[in-house]
């Protein structure tokens, strides 16, 4: 595959069963290789998220991405480091959503313990309750 000096395509040749020769020539979306997945193009919501996905032979995935927000689906081909760029969003997003878990399990546990304390006080709480 030759590249162009713009950097802009690439041209294959491919020899064919009956012997002859055809060029396929690739276009390079350079726009399409810098954007990030996590994205909707059609809201701007940060929430798209993969629904199914697929490593091709070239390295590349085949991703199914759809959107929560707006409910865009989207099916493409993608570049190992858009997909990679992907998957660390989704992690930082996995993260932020167990330490949220944990700030909510320890105020509900803090809430707990207030109305039993509550309860034994004002003598609600028998040895019969247990």
């Amino acid at each position: 595959m030759s590249q162009n000096p713009h950097g802009n395509h690439a041209i294959r040749r491919i020899v064919l069963p009956s012997g002859r020769t055809i060029e396929v020539i690739r276009f390079n979306d350079v726009d399409a290789e810098r954007r990030e997945l996590h994205i909707c193009p059609a809201c701007g919501s940060e929430l798209v998220q993969p629904m199914a996905w697929n490593e091709t032979a070239d390295g590349r995935w085949d991703l199914v991405l759809e959107c929560p927000n707006c409910g865009r689906s989207e099916s493409g081909r993608f570049s190992r480091t858009q997909v990679e760029r992907l998957e660390d969003h989704l992690d930082e997003g996995l993260t932020e959503m167990i330490a949220d878990l944990q700030r909510l399990t320890q105020a509900n546990m803090a809430a707990d313990v207030d109305r039993f304390v509550a309860a034994l006080d004002c003598g609600l709480i028998l040895p019969e309750d247990f």
